[in-house]
């Protein structure tokens, strides 16, 4: 079996590939490399990978990829994924996120394809009140540019298994959090500004909810389905742990024993989804698959792979810091 990896360099993606060398898969992987992407998430794996430094939306290297290695089964994690870019400019997630779904769809029906796992996210059904779940049959109803742009690649998968019959199924994870994630998402920048002691920025009142689920146990989620997931199925990935924001931010100052009174609330982002939770009930029932890492357990391994890797986080910060600046 040979897969093809999109956004294998990535946060998740990276996980996943390291866990399908473990699992003696051979793999290859297409990213573009963007300020989110970084090789070094591979440094472990590099002589068991075959790599492409390949923009999906470039077609004609994309097809000579597929061409070269014809591969059996394609995993799509390449994705702009952070949704307070998205606010500022939408442009490069209807790029990559669209385009380039349409375009790796597009490529991959050509050939003879096992499964093509299509990765969505749980933004694509918009949020929830205190109460409630999405469901796989729950309608879709994005908020933000960004999920709407995975939520068109999300149906996109599906019209190409309907039209074409190309063997897709999708999976909908809830917010991963561990190591290699890059320091614009919650818990690295929590965990830098508070190693730096500078102030912590918190949207609004720290209210917002999110299910936790571990970037290992997602992609672990997704080799299982690899293997018993069914064509034209949809899967929630999800943890069922779910946390107010302002309560992970104090579990990260207790583990680091920083004061809360670096915390500081900022505005609140526009058009901010307050709680996704997912009902998981298909893929444990139908594929004997759960979430094996706890929060508490997840959270301080987390802080503590940051800590030993200091110097990577460092790298990031002549860059993230202008960003923070623009952000908060």
């Amino acid at each position: 079996m040979k897969l093809l990896v999109t956004g294998g360099a990535g946060f998740i993606g990276s996980e996943f590939v390291r866990q399908s060398i473990k699992n003696n898969l051979e793999t290859v992987v297409v990213d573009k490399i963007t300020y989110a992407g970084d090789f070094e998430r591979l440094k472990s794996v590099e002589k068991d990978i075959k790599f492409y430094h390949c923009d999906i939306t470039n077609k004609d290297f994309l097809g000579h990829i597929f061409k070269t290695e014809k591969p059996d089964i394609v995993v799509h994690w390449a994705a702009e994924s952070h949704v307070d870019r998205s606010i500022f400019d939408a442009t490069p997630f209807i790029d990559t996120n669209v385009k380039g779904t349409q375009i790796l769809l597009d490529i991959a029906k050509k050939y003879d394809l096992e499964k093509f796992i299509n990765i969505a996210t749980d933004e694509v059904y918009g949020d929830l009140g205190e109460e409630g779940q999405f469901f796989e049959n729950t309608p879709i109803n994005p908020s933000s540019s960004y999920s709407v742009s995975k939520a068109s690649a999300d149906m996109l998968g599906r019209a190409y298994y309907r039209t074409f019959k190309l063997p897709v199924i999708t999976v909908r994870p809830s917010n991963n959090y561990g190591q290699w994630q890059y320091p614009e998402k919650l818990l690295p920048v929590v965990i830098l500004k508070a190693l730096n002691n500078q102030k912590i920025p918190v949207y609004g009142k720290g209210e917002n909810i999110r299910e936790w689920l571990h970037v290992e146990d997602c992609a672990q989620a997704v080799h299982t389905i690899i293997k018993k997931g069914k064509i034209n199925e949809i899967y929630n990935v999800g943890s069922g742990q779910e946390k107010r924001n302002i309560d992970v931010v104090k579990s990260i100052l207790n583990i680091l024993n920083k004061s809360e009174d670096l915390i500081e609330f900022v505005k609140d982002r526009p058009g901010h989804d307050f709680r996704y939770s997912l009902n998981f009930d298909k893929i444990n029932s139908e594929l004997e698959w759960s979430a094996k890492i706890k929060f508490d357990e997840g959270i301080r391994n987390t802080v503590s792979w940051y800590l030993n890797n200091i110097e990577w986080l460092k790298t990031k910060m002549s860059v993230i810091e202008d960003y923070w600046k623009k952000a908060y």
